[in-house]
C-alpha cells in the first residue's frame, strides 16, 4: 500500500464522537489531503526539504519567509533594508523568485505578470504556517507557473480543535517591534472552528529611511464532518515601506557609509546637510481562499478550491531634477528667458489588480497505485498607471493626480495535469507526471517610457499566447528501511514575464522567448535513529533561459534577458546527527557550476561575444551548519552560512562581483511555567554574530569611455551584529 493509504482508511473509520484523538486524526488527514497533489512525499523522486511548525517557530521572531529557508541546500537570502524585514528576496540554485513556483495551500502566490513574490505584503505570515516544503529543481506539477529553480509549498495552520490564545511580543535592533495575538474557538457545535491572528511589525531598518510599518491578519473558518471539510482562509495586510531598492553604489559606500540610501534626495543646504523626501511603497493585498475537501471513500478524494486576491497600492517618490518630457510635460521658458527642461517632481506609480481562479483535483488510491488529476483556471487583470503629484515651478496648471501613463493587462492561465505513482514492489516505485498549460497575455495602453519618435509616452499593444506540454518521470528505490535512492527527469517551459517586454532588456533588442528546461536529478538518502543523510546530483539544461543581466528597473526589479544555451549543475548534501538527547548537529553543502555556452553582450554599444561564462547571481559554494542544544526547558543554537562569490552580470568580470561572505547567528529560548498559563517562552536571536561587513545582493552596468571599460556596481549592505528578543504566552 502506498504511503498515506492506511492513514486515510483509519481516519475515514474514526467516526465515534467520544474519541478526540480519532477526531483530530480525521480532521488533520482531511486538511493534509487538500495539498496531496502538489506536495512531494516519501516516495516522490525529487529533491526536497520540509520545515515543520516547530522548526518554523524556533526561528520566527518577525523576519520574512526567505530568512527561515536560508539553512536549506542551495538557498541564498537577501534584504533591501538589511534586516530581513520588508523587501526580502530568495534564490535557489541561483534562480530568483520569478523562477520559483510559490504556493499557499496549493494556490499560486507568484504575481501573474512579473512572476515575482513580494514578501513585504505578507508580514508575519510564518506565524500562521503549519509547514513549508521546498522542492529543488522542477518539482511536481502544480496549479501555478512552471518551476525553473524550485517550488515552495506553504500550508497554513491546522484548524484548532480546542480553544486557545497566544500573545506574542518582540523588540530588537533598529527600532524593530512586533506584536501578535492568535485566538482559536475550538469546536463550535461539534463542526465549526474559527482561528484568527492579528499582527503588527515595525522597524526603522538598518539602511537609512528603509523603515517598515506593517499590519497583518489571518482568519480561518472551517466546517468539518466525517468525510468533508470546507475551509475559508483569508490573510493579508497593509504595509508602508521606505524605499531602498536602488541599493548604494560601491563608491558611495566608501564616501557616505554602509547605511547610505540615495532614494528621495532633494537638495543639500548651505551648511552641507542633505535633505531627503521619505520615498515609500504603499500596498495592501488581501487573499481569499475557499477550500473544499471531500473523501468519497478511503481511496477517492476530491479537492475544490476557489480563490481571489485583490491588490492595490503605489510608490510615492521624489525625483530631483527630472527630465520634463519623461513625464509627458513640455519644456518652458522662465522669467529670465532660460529654457527649462528639468524640474523636481513627486510621482506615484500605481498598481490595481485582481487575481482569481478555480482549481479542482481528484486523488485516487488503490493498493499499489496512486493517481492525481487536476484542472486549474486563473485570470488576472492589472491596471498600471502613474501620476504627477507635484512639479516644482511649472508654469502650467497640473491638476492633482494627473496621469502620464496608463496600461491594462489581462492574463489567462489554464492548465491540467495527471500524475501517477506505481509501487511495483516493497522497494520499487515509479512516478510519471504530465502537465498541459496554456497562457494568453495581453497589455494595451502607454508605458512609463517617453518616445522621441511619437513625442509622447511609448505605446504598447502586446498579445501573446503560449502552449506548453511538460512531462516528468522518475524512479524511487528503497534498498533497506534505512537506504533509498531516486532518479528523475523533468521538462519545464515558461512564458516571459512583463518586464522583459516593457523594458526591452533582451540583448540587441531581440524578441523575448519562452524558456525551456530539462532537469536531471539523482539522489540518495539514509535515515536511522540518530543520523539522516541526503545527497543529490542535478543537471539542468536550458534553452532560452531568462537570466538576470545585472541591471535593475526604475523600481528596483532585476532585468532579465534570454540566453540561447546554458546549464546549471551541482551536488547538494545535507545531514542531521543527534549523538545525544541534548545535542543535534545539522549541515548542508551545495557545490555548483552555472554557465552560458555562448553569451552576447551589447553594453558597450557593440556586440561582444563570451564563451562558457558564469551565470550571474549563482555562487558556486553555499553551505550552512547548525548546532542545537536542549537542557530541559532551555534550548540554544549556533548557526552559520557561507556563500561564495557571485558575479553581478553574465560576463564573468572580476570588477563586477559580490565577494564571498560568512555569517553566523545565535538563538536561545527558555520555557517557563506560570499559574494559569499553558506555556511562556522567552527567545533571543543574535544575527550576524561576528559583525561581518557584507552585501548579499547587487546590480551593475558598464560602458566604454575613452577606450576603457568603466564599471558601476551597486550593493545592498546587510546589517552588522543585531538582535531580536521575543516572548509569547499561550493559554
Amino acid at each position: 500500500m502506498l504511503a498515506g493509504g492506511s492513514l486515510l482508511s483509519v481516519a475515514a473509520q474514526s467516526t465515534a464522537p467520544k474519541s478526540s484523538e480519532a477526531d483530530s486524526l480525521r480532521v488533520t488527514t482531511l486538511q493534509e489531503l487538500s495539498v496531496v497533489g502538489v506536495r512531494a512525499d516519501k516516495r516522490t523522486p525529487m529533491a526536497y526539504s520540509n520545515l515543520g511548525k516547530k522548526e518554523i517557530g524556533k526561528e520566527n521572531l518577525g523576519r520574512d519567509i526567505p530568512f527561515l529557508l536560508q539553512s536549506l541546500p542551495s538557498v541564498v537570502f537577501s534584504s533591501d533594508a538589511g534586516t530581513g524585514i520588508g523587501y526580502t528576496s530568495l534564490r535557489v540554485r541561483g534562480v530568483d523568485a520569478t523562477g520559483i513556483n510559490i504556493m499557499v495551500n496549493g494556490i499560486p502566490l507568484n504575481d501573474s505578470e512579473s512572476q515575482a513574490v513580494f514578501w513585504v505584503n505578507m508580514p508575519d505570515f510564518a506565524s500562521s504556517l503549519q509547514e513549508l516544503q521546498l522542492q529543488r529543481g522542477v518539482g511536481t506539477s502544480s496549479n501555478g507557473a512552471a518551476a525553473f529553480g524550485a517550488s515552495l509549498n506553504m500550508r497554513t495552520d491546522q484548524i484548532g480543535l480546542k480553544p486557545y490564545a497566544t500573545v506574542s511580543a518582540g523588540a530588537g535592533s533598529f527600532g524593530t517591534r512586533r506584536a501578535s495575538i492568535k485566538v482559536g474557538t475550538g469546536r463550535l457545535g461539534g463542526r465549526w472552528t474559527i482561528d484568527t491572528r492579528l499582527s503588527r511589525v515595525e522597524s526603522a531598518g538598518y539602511v537609512d529611511r528603509a523603515s517598515v510599518d506593517q499590519y497583518a491578519y489571518f482568519l480561518q473558518a472551517s466546517y468539518a464532518t466525517e468525510t468533508t471539510m470546507l475551509r475559508y482562509v483569508t490573510f493579508g495586510g497593509k504595509q508602508i515601506t521606505g524605499i531602498a531598492w536602488h541599493g548604494i553604489e560601491a563608491s558611495d559606500e566608501k564616501s557616505y557609509g554602509r547605511t547610505y540610501n540615495p532614494a528621495g534626495y532633494m537638495y543639500t543646504d548651505a551648511a552641507g546637510k542633505a535633505h531627503y523626501y521619505h520615498d515609500t511603497d504603499n500596498y495592501s493585498q488581501p487573499h481569499h481562499q475557499l477550500i473544499l475537501t471531500h473523501s468519497f471513500s478511503p481511496r477517492l478524494t476530491l479537492n475544490l478550491t476557489a480563490h481571489y486576491t485583490a491588490g492595490f497600492g503605489y510608490t510615492d517618490e521624489f525625483k530631483a531634477s527630472s527630465s520634463l518630457k519623461k513625464y509627458a510635460l513640455k519644456n518652458y521658458v522662465d522669467a529670465s528667458g532660460k529654457q527649462i527642461k528639468r524640474a523636481d517632481i513627486i510621482r506615484r506609480k500605481y498598481l490595481d489588480n485582481d487575481f482569481y481562479g478555480v482549481n479542482a483535483m481528484l486523488n485516487w488510491q488503490q493498493r499499489d497505485w496512486q493517481l492525481s488529476a487536476g484542472l486549474s483556471g486563473n485570470y488576472y487583470k492589472g491596471l498600471h498607471y502613474g501620476e504627477r503629484r507635484w512639479i516644482s515651478k511649472y508654469p502650467e496648471v497640473i491638476y492633482p493626480e494627473s496621469r502620464y501613463y496608463d496600461n491594462l493587462a489581462h492574463k489567462t492561465d489554464l492548465s491540467s495535469f495527471v500524475k501517477a505513482n506505481w509501487q511495483l514492489s516493497e522497494q520499487l516505485n515509479l512516478f510519471a507526471d504530465l502537465q498541459l498549460r496554456h497562457i494568453a497575455y495581453d497589455v494595451q495602453g502607454t508605458l512609463d517610457k517617453y518616445s522621441d519618435a511619437t513625442k509622447g509616452m511609448r505605446a504598447i499593444d502586446l498579445k501573446k499566447d503560449f502552449l506548453f506540454l511538460n512531462p516528468k518521470a522518475g524512479v524511487y528505490y528503497q534498498f533497506t528501511p534505512q537506504h533509498h535512492a531516486f532518479a528523475s527527469v523533468a521538462v519545464a517551459q515558461r512564458e516571459p514575464g512583463r518586464k522583459i517586454y516593457t523594458e526591452g532588456s533582451n540583448a540587441g533588442g531581440a524578441e523575448p522567448k519562452a524558456e525551456h528546461l530539462i532537469d536531471y536529478e539523482l539522489g540518495y538518502g539514509y535515515r536511522s535513529h540518530r543520523l539522516s543523510l541526503s545527497a543529490g546530483l542535478y543537471y539542468m539544461s536550458y534553452r532560452d533561459q531568462l537570466v538576470a543581466n545585472g541591471k535593475i528597473s526604475d523600481v528596483g526589479e532585476p532585468l532579465l534577458e534570454n540566453v540561447d544555451h546554458s546549464y546549471r549543475m551541482g551536488l547538494e548534501l545535507s545531514a542531521s546527527y543527534r549523538p545525544t538527547k541534548w545535542l543535534r548537529l545539522d549541515g548542508a553543502l551545495a557545490l555548483s557550476q552555472s554557465r552560458i555556452k555562448d553569451y552576447h553582450n551589447f553594453s558597450t554599444g557593440e556586440e561582444v561575444k563570451y564563451s562558457n561564462t558564469p551565470i550571474g547571481y549563482s555562487p558556486e559554494i553555499v553551505s550552512s551548519a547548525a548546532a542545537s542544544l536542549v537542557f530541559g526547558s532551555f534550548e540554544a543554537g549556533l548557526t552559520s552560512q557561507f556563500v561564495g562569490k557571485q558575479y553581478l552580470d553574465n560576463t564573468g568580470s572580476e570588477a563586477r562581483k559580490l565577494p564571498a561572505y560568512h555569517v553566523a547567528g545565535l538563538r536561545m529560548s527558555y520555557d517557563l511555567s506560570l499559574p494559569g498559563v499553558k506555556r511562556m517562552n522567552l527567545s533571543l536571536q543574535v544575527n550576524n554574530l561576528f559583525d561581518a561587513k557584507y552585501s548579499s545582493n547587487g546590480w551593475t552596468y558598464f560602458y566604454v569611455d575613452g577606450g576603457k571599460e568603466v564599471s558601476h556596481v551597486g550593493l545592498y549592505p546587510q546589517a552588522g551584529i543585531n538582535f531580536l528578543l521575543g516572548t509569547s504566552l499561550s493559554f
